[in-house]
């Protein structure tokens, strides 16, 4: 595949692709040691996690994937994407790499896909050791999606099709834009590469889509959150505050829900995106995470 962008073309290049239902999905595994899932969220791709992933795999096997419908990974029209087709692929790529216990950090839409893995254990084929979820819409009675989110997301089908394929890359950097802190705002190659991602194979035209997803997350909610209530699974939530979709108020009904589990605010002006905004933070608070647990398996012992 070639891209405009350099630095995009040597990121896919690297990867690889495996058959899940007939769709190519895209996944690649940096480093090596105890396997960690980086789990991307909306609308892009994995590359959301470039940032981090040089400092994490230097002691962990880094695996990165792109959900179907977003990023390399096919991105089918007329589709029906849900959480659970999308745990079953973080499945399907634990299963290819022989994977056999992994912890996990997601953001965005991906701490619902995780959500979901907690709530349905008998369909994981590896053990979850560990989850931080971040800045994602755990609580959908507190989320707060953008205007073009609704737009797209909450009209009939065909007003999200033809807002999705007319959607102007101004009206998209100014939307994301206002989800970055503000002194960490996405440059113009950054905007570049999400630009090119979001329209690979066409992708702009199912964004609405997968937007769906956010606003059916309510069918969920009371499954999801008892899942979570009754797990042995560590995790914990690290926060940009200044996310106005799931900053400082998404952290504050975490900690009022789960009040033994820890949470992680980052520096006051991170916004939605802190795995790019600030990876040097989320790798600290990731690794203060990490630490915790161990201290918790030490008093037990």
């Amino acid at each position: 595949m070639v891209f405009f962008n350099s630095e995009l073309n040597e990121f896919e290049s690297k990867g690889q692709y495996l058959k899940f239902r007939g769709y190519s999905i895209f996944y690649r595994v940096i480093g090596t040691g105890e396997n960690i899932f980086l789990l991307h969220g909306y609308p892009f791709n994995c590359y959301d996690w470039s940032l981090v992933i040089p400092t994490l795999c230097k002691e962990k096997r880094v695996i990165i994937l792109d959900f179907l419908g977003m990023g390399f990974s096919d991105k089918p029209q007329n589709y029906r994407y849900t959480f659970v087709e999308f745990a079953e692929i973080v499945n399907e790529v634990a299963k290819n790499l022989g994977i056999v216990e992994a912890d996990i950090l997601a953001h965005d839409l991906a701490v619902s896909v995780v959500q979901e893995m907690l709530a349905s254990p008998e369909k994981n084929k590896f053990k979850i050791r560990s989850i931080a979820f971040m800045n994602g819409g755990l609580f959908s009675d507190v989320y707060k999606p953008r205007l073009i989110q609704r737009l797209l997301s909450q009209t009939p089908n065909f007003i999200g099709r033809f807002l999705s394929e007319k959607m102007s890359r101004k009206s998209v950097e100014k939307s994301l834009l206002r989800l970055f802190g503000a002194n960490t705002q996405a440059n113009l190659s950054l905007l570049n590469i999400f630009w090119e991602v979001l329209n690979f194979k066409n992708g702009k035209s199912v964004a609405y889509l997968i937007g769906r997803m956010v606003f059916e997350k309510v069918q969920y909610q009371k499954r999801w959150i008892d899942a979570m209530l009754n797990t042995r699974i560590p995790f914990c939530y690290i926060c940009g505050p200044a996310d106005p979709n799931s900053g400082r108020h998404m952290a504050n009904r975490f900690l009022q829900t789960f009040p033994t589990k820890p949470v992680y605010f980052l520096s006051e002006m991170i916004g939605h995106w802190p795995q790019l905004e600030s990876p040097h933070e989320v790798i600290s608070m990731y690794d203060q995470f990490q630490n915790h647990i161990k201290a918790l398996n030490e008093t037990r012992k």
